[in-house]
């Protein structure tokens, strides 16, 4: 397994994890993994998401440049 060291955390950040892994009966180690693969699942759903609504949004359809607007389309049926 590797290790990864993290320098530089701002105290209030540190209690703020210690505080949550003890509430979690975690270690901090156990807890910042926890958090760090709930944030990267989530960040590959976002991505997944994105590629979904993208696909959507190229299949919309869309009207011809000169094509009559809804609009005028609905008062031509209204008039008959």
């Amino acid at each position: 397994m590797n290790t990864l060291h993290v320098r530089s955390v701002p105290e209030d950040l540190y209690n703020r994890l210690q505080k949550l892994a003890n509430a979690r009966n975690r270690s901090l180690s156990a807890q910042v993994i926890m958090m760090l693969t709930q944030s990267i699942e989530a960040e590959e759903r976002r991505k997944k998401q994105e590629k979904v609504l993208t696909a959507i949004q190229r299949r919309r359809f869309k009207a011809p440049k000169n094509a009559p607007s809804s609009l005028t389309l609905l008062r031509e049926d209204r008039s008959r």
